[in-house]
């Protein structure tokens, strides 16, 4: 049988089963083990079902083994955890509250605060969604509270949480790393300058919208003093040191990620205990939690490994990347019709499912084509980070959404992220225009 027609079939089953609310992981699962059967019952011309069980087992248990049994993916489970950890020993809410505090006098002070501790809570914790909910719940209460505009209190927050994806530790990096076979160290790296853009993009976009209609956000009346200041910015040490271990014992060659991650965990825990902001209880539940969201992811991973290899098998992406190749595709050309695929995806999928179903064809074209990977890793993650707030399934709205309850609709939330996104596709056009922004650092290490 055609192997690149039954790959393309498998293709169009995922993304059927995925539109019927069937998880990612038992879709990606059932279909690359319902596929690698059929290729291996006809290939001797005729259906000999009794000869394609042995290599369609080994397929399936190898790869879901060997993936389950990476070092790398021990990363996952340990930034995980030091997300759920840093939260309840109160340091990653101690960013918010110096930023509040520094912020206080500048329009839009609030929401410019809650990006900033956003940007912070994605320095520790790697994840978008589990950022915006964080921070929706501590800052959008507050600006709703003091009569900021409804839109800008809410999409702020929900731009904001997209940074949990590209500024490191990144949870969807460890994954993109582990798939393509590309340091995840270099990864964590390469994201720092543009995530850092992107955070500054969105201050930029709330001191215009606040500078064009003040009443968007009320102007603070209060008194701040360079005391109050400096005590925030002492209080806030946690979460700086957290990042200076991660980044900087990675940059200067003194931990693995893996290791930083287990370094961060340890001193969070300690920290935590010695501020007397951390129970045992906390900790439990700080596991706890984060023993199911590893489980979901490596049930994914699991799935999307056993994906990969069946596609392999299939011999889809050579024919694809010839099919191309013949077509003479400009680079700039193949770059846009790849982040239009991936925009288009991010519309109704979530970004791990749209990672693990995409890359098996994606990477084969650009090696074709000599993209770094490196850099490559950024686009996609900048891309998804993206989809994360794009309407119909924007995610992170939803998460909003969720959090303010009937007081906001989620199409006033949309409209305010209208500007955000604007902000957003103007950084991922410099990212993918400049690649020495993504390449300097980590390939100055």
């Amino acid at each position: 049988m055609d192997g690149t027609l039954i790959g393309l079939v498998a293709f169009g089953s995922v993304l059927f089963l995925l539109a019927l609310r069937v998880p990612i992981a038992f879709a990606l699962a059932a279909i690359a083990t319902i596929g690698t059967f059929v290729i291996f019952a006809f290939r001797t011309g005729s259906f000999a079902p009794e000869r394609a069980i042995r290599p369609t087992s080994s397929l399936v248990f190898s790869n879901s083994f060997d993936l389950i049994h990476s070092y790398d993916l021990s990363m996952i489970p340990l930034f995980v955890a030091l997300g759920h950890i840093a939260y309840r020993a109160d340091i990653t809410t101690k960013i918010y509250h110096a930023a509040r505090v520094w912020l206080a006098k500048v329009p839009g002070g609030v929401a410019m605060a809650s990006v900033v501790g956003c940007g912070g809570f994605s320095a520790i914790t790697g994840s978008s969604i589990a950022c915006a909910s964080t921070m929706g719940r501590i800052c959008t209460p507050e600006m709703l509270s003091v009569g900021y505009d409804k839109r800008l209190a809410t999409a702020s927050v929900a731009a904001g949480g997209t940074l949990g994806s590209l500024i490191p530790p990144s949870v969807l990096f460890i994954i993109y790393g582990i798939f393509t076979e590309t340091s995840i160290s270099q990864l964590f790296l390469a994201a720092i300058l543009p995530g850092l853009v992107s955070l500054l993009g969105f201050l930029l976009v709330i001191f215009i919208w606040v500078k064009r209609d003040p009443s968007a956000a009320p102007a603070f009346t209060g008194t701040i003093t360079m005391a109050d200041r400096g005590r925030a910015a002492l209080e806030s040490w946690p979460a700086v040191l957290l990042f200076v271990i991660i980044v900087g014992g990675i940059y200067g060659g003194i931990f693995t990620a893996t290791e930083a991650a287990a370094v961060c965990v340890s001193a969070a825990i300690l920290i935590g205990l010695v501020q007397r902001k951390l129970t045992l209880r906390a900790i439990w539940e700080s596991l706890r939690e984060t023993a199911i969201q590893t489980t979901s992811i490596f049930l994914i991973a699991a799935g999307a490994k056993i994906f990969v290899a069946f596609i392999a098998l299939t011999g889809v992406a050579p024919d694809i990347v010839e099919a191309v190749t013949a077509a003479e595709l400009s680079p700039v050309v193949l770059m846009l019709a790849i982040a239009a695929i991936y925009l288009l995806l991010g519309m109704f999928l979530d970004p791990i499912g749209i990672m693990v179903l995409t890359l098996p064809l994606m990477i084969p074209l650009i090696e074709t084509y000599g993209f770094d990977l490196i850099w490559f890793g950024v686009v996609v993650i900048k891309l998804l980070e993206i989809g994360l707030i794009t309407p119909p399934v924007g995610l992170n709205v939803f998460v909003i959404a969720g959090v303010v309850g009937r007081e906001v609709p989620i199409d006033r939330i949309f409209a305010g992220i209208a500007r955000f996104l604007a902000l957003d596709v103007l950084v991922l056009i410099l990212i993918m225009a400049v690649p020495a922004l993504s390449l300097l650092i980590p390939y100055s290490m």
